[in-house]
């Protein structure tokens, strides 16, 4: 190489790129694995960007999807009269009116539109519960609309049979067809066995691919029910007469092209709603986004690090021959250059590429609803590629110094000279984590989550920082390990430039996974600890829905006979007597909390840090939110028999507030309201329109200590008589052995819907804790990024350490301790990184837990703790990740030791 063909800046970058083309060549196995690290996150990314751009519809697109053959949809506002955009998504009262309109009626709005109107009602979501076997499956959407009209063929698509015509025929799409176990021609019966259709179609609504079903017509929902919304088909355009008189009948017109708009000046007012620049979701998107790239970093850094020094040679002849250490910075930063536009080519190609492969699978599963065109978001796809070529560069840019100070002679020679370590940088990675933490505190406090990351970035980059010297830290206490394990050790604190990112990428993303798993875990933890149950364990409390249907409680006979088949156990009911007005107006019943025990503070915006302060110390308003808002009872009208089933008491209590009941008492389940054996109950008239006043009576009272969710109020006859109540038998309450069953419980339920109008209420005696598929996923991708960061650090300690391997094969070391060595390689890199990182995600879990706990104990009222929970699912995959990286290496490693000789 000429010395005249290094000058010049771009002389210099085009000799550095033709040389690193050169080195990509012939070290084919390590540029592959260089690849690989940064084609799988691009890839992964373009395929999100494609596929995320694939599912955005054009204003065409689903204005096209949403009024099918139709020229506009009427919406119903809910309010008259209206301002509306031009488009129809947004609207708002015209002159700050208000006028509550009443449901949507065709006739009226037929009223309102041109001679030669037609209009098609259609409900795109309304209620539909079928039973499938012996169980209730309400799990399908519906919808209500007659296919066979012109204005509705558009809405979907015929797959097979035809559209149903009867009110005894639906159709069904392929999903709600197995969800429902029905074909082509099979009938489906109602949750509560009062009807049945026959199925006459296989159709697909391509806004919604999950389970639906479409229903034959039905007239327009009454107040309450599904939306009903209105196709139109004009026999002209849109003009601005039109939409001012459906406006002014609180009707919202969406149309293909915008309809003439309000007055100049009402609609920056009331319509435009325009979506403000998410500053916080941006800034976590760059955070997130920054987290990645220094884990491919971290995973690249070590394979330009080995590079380097299998280079050395040729990077002292390029000092030799007249390059400066600018040169040599060049020479090993074309590398990350070259290698970070290939894989960024690379990975878009097949990002784009899978995108559009998995465009079926991800209609379907990811997002339920057909794509619009093939579109790929050229501007992220050009922001990810760049990214991948920065994530080159950064990665070689530590090996690129280290290249540039490298000793001539020696590098000529063939010589190893570590670099010095440096003592500064754990100092900077203690201060990194100190400020990182304090930051991620802060952020907690202000439940601020782009806050939290950032800190959460700096503590891990200080982590990386110290990592180097934790290494050597480490491998000074091999001096009484074995062989092996101690070569091993020596190694990663003389290649500490490789060993210490890979290290590093280890511990970043088993602490990610580890910390999140904790705050989760603590959520579920939090929130188990707050159940409450409604009933005491094995109740089952079955009802009316609406309390003032006047057919009464169910069937006791068919209440039993569910029980026993479905509980596997005989009951024997108790009846449950609810309190009514005599009037048969709305009333509220309820105690009456004596005045010295009611909590002073009402929450609000008003409220001083002072008057919060003192309501946290004040015994009035430590009871639970209650104290603050008011409590709900549950009132029901009894001698003391249905105790045991709907509070649960010990039996010597039970006993006390039965004899308190047949003397004419009442019993509450708050002891706060009961004063020296005294109870004030009320009733609240004010929703009679003949009554408006409260009635208050006092009467023998007796506390039942218990807890559930809704606390009751049990009034004796002579009580409720007192208070002008009318006892009402609403429905029956027994204890069963077969409710912890959820199957059971399922189909217990199942067997009484055809009486119809029942609810049933079961206490399995245990809060149902969320399954978290999530936490499982997230451990298994922070152990597959370890194994893939233990297996490329292994094998490029395995390469650079052959001439170690030759010494041991000269002094006469068996085969199997080639394996051994590549073992307990990928056992340090894997076991070290995920001791770090679980205990930097606890550290990270500990620092939120607490930062967010201390919020909460400032507020008002006062929410529970979250307790620091181990994730033990996800420190159960992650420890299996060292024994699966020491096992690969073992496995994959050839035993047979080479005998080289070296060059000095």
């Amino acid at each position: 190489m000429r010395p005249d063909r290094l000058t010049g800046t771009a002389g210099s970058w085009r000799v550095a790129l033709r040389v690193a083309r050169r080195e990509a060549r012939r070290a084919r196995g390590r540029t592959a694995l260089i690849l690989v690290m940064i084609v799988l996150p691009v890839l992964g990314l373009s395929f999100t960007a494609a596929t995320w751009d694939m599912s955005e519809l054009t204003r065409a697109e689903r204005i096209d999807r949403q009024l099918g053959a139709a020229d506009v949809e009427l919406l119903p506002a809910m309010a008259e009269p209206i301002v509306q955009t031009g488009w129809g998504d947004g609207w708002g009262p015209r002159d700050g009116e208000s006028a509550v309109a009443g449901p949507v009626d065709p006739a009226t709005a037929a009223g309102l539109l041109p001679a030669g109107s037609r209009v098609l009602p259609v409900q795109r979501q309304t209620y539909f519960e079928a039973l499938v076997g012996d169980r209730v499956d309400d799990t399908v959407a519906a919808r209500a609309v007659d296919l066979t009209d012109p204005l509705g063929r558009g809405l979907a698509r015929s797959l097979r049979g035809r559209a149903p015509v009867g009110s005894d025929e639906i159709a069904v799409n392929d999903v709600a067809s197995d969800r429902l176990k029905v074909r082509l021609g099979g009938r489906v019966t109602s949750g509560d066995g009062s009807r049945t259709w026959t199925v006459v179609g296989v159709v697909e609504f391509p806004d919604h691919l999950g389970p639906v079903v479409a229903l034959p017509p039905e007239a327009p929902a009454r107040p309450g029910g599904a939306e009903t919304t209105l196709l139109v088909d004009l026999p002209g355009a849109v003009d601005a007469d039109l939409v001012r008189r459906l406006n002014d009948h609180g009707f919202v017109v969406q149309a293909r092209i915008p309809v003439p708009g309000p007055p100049p000046g009402t609609e920056a007012r009331y319509g435009n709603f325009p979506s403000a620049v998410d500053l916080e979701g941006m800034s976590t998107a760059v955070l997130v986004g920054g987290l990645g790239l220094l884990e491919v970093v971290l995973l690249v850094g070590p394979a330009f690090a080995v590079g380097v020094r299998r280079r050395r040679r040729d990077l002292a002849l390029v000092a030799v021959a007249g390059g400066d250490a600018v040169h040599l910075r060049r020479i090993v930063l074309a590398d990350g250059l070259v290698l970070g536009a290939v894989g960024a080519a690379v990975g878009v190609l097949l990002g784009v590429a899978t995108a559009v492969a998995f465009r079926p699978l991800s209609e379907r599963y990811l997002f339920q609803a057909r794509f619009g065109g093939y579109r790929f978001m050229p501007e992220a796809l050009l922001l990810i590629a760049a990214v991948a070529v920065l994530a080159g560069v950064l990665a070689a840019l530590v090996p690129a110094w280290t290249a540039a100070r490298q000793d001539v002679v020696a590098g000529l020679a063939g010589r190893r000279t570590p670099a010095a370590y440096r003592h500064r940088w754990p100092v900077l990675g203690a201060a990194l984590v100190a400020v990182g933490a304090g930051i991620a505190a802060v952020g907690a406090n202000r439940t601020s989550p782009t806050v939290v990351l950032a800190g959460l970035v700096l503590g891990e980059l200080g982590l990386v920082c110290a990592t180097p010297a934790l290494v050597g830290l480490i491998a000074r206490l091999g001096h009484a390990l074995p062989v092996a394990l101690r070569i091993a050790l020596r190694d990663a604190s003389r290649n500490r430039s490789s060993a210490a990112p890979a290290i590093s990428a280890v511990m970043a993303a088993v602490a990610a996974s580890v910390a999140l798993g904790a705050y989760i875990a603590s959520e579920d933890a939090r929130d188990a600890r707050m159940y409450e149950p409604s009933l005491p364990a094995g109740s089952v409390l079955v009802g009316r829905t609406d309390p003032r249907d006047p057919t009464g409680p169910p069937d006791h006979d068919r209440v039993v006979e569910a029980a026993r088949q479905h509980l596997g156990s005989a009951v024997t009911p108790v009846p449950v007597v609810e309190a009514r007005c005599a009037t048969g107006a709305a009333c509220q019943v309820l105690p009456v909390l004596p005045p010295d025990r009611v909590c002073p503070w009402f929450p609000g915006a008003e409220l001083s840090e002072g008057d919060r302060r003192r309501a946290r110390a004040d015994e009035r308003c430590r009871g639970g939110p209650d104290d603050v808002y008011g409590a709900y009872f549950e009132v029901t009208v009894d001698d003391g028999g249905s105790l045991p089933i709907l509070v649960g008491a010990d039996p010597s209590a039970t006993a006390a507030a039965t004899a308190v009941l047949r003397a004419g008492g009442a019993v509450v389940t708050d002891p706060r309201y009961v004063v020296d054996g005294r109870l004030t109950v009320g009733v609240d008239r004010t929703a009679d329109p003949e009554v408006t006043t409260t009635d208050t009576t006092t009467v023998t009272g007796y506390a039942l200590d218990v807890d559930l969710v809704v606390p009751r109020l049990v009034l004796s006859r002579p009580a409720a008589d007192q208070l002008g109540l009318t006892p009402r038998h609403t429905g029956w309450a027994f204890t069963a052995d077969g409710v912890t069953d959820p199957e059971r419980r399922n189909r217990f339920a199942t067997a009484l819907r055809p009486v119809g109008g029942v609810h049933v209420t079961v206490e399995g005696g245990d809060p149902q804790t969320p399954v978290r598929p999530f936490l499982l996923l997230l451990a298994v991708a922070a152990g597959v990024i370890a194994v893939g960061a233990t297996g490329a650090a292994t094998g490029l300690a395995a390469a650079e350490g052959r001439a170690d391997l030759s010494t041991l094969a000269a002094v006469g070391a068996g085969p199997g301790v080639r394996r051994v060595l590549s073992l307990c390689q990928a056992g340090v890199i894997a076991v070290v990184g995920s001791l770090l990182g679980v205990l930097a995600g606890l550290g990270t879990a500990l620092i939120i837990l607490t930062a967010v706990n201390r919020h909460h104990a400032g507020t008002w009222p006062v929410e529970p703790a979250f307790p620091l929970v181990v994730p033990w699912s996800t420190l159960g995959v992650l420890v299996v990740v060292p024994l699966v990286a020491m096992f690969g290496a073992g496995l994959f490693t050839r035993s047979r030791l080479p005998v080289e000789r070296r060059l000095d």
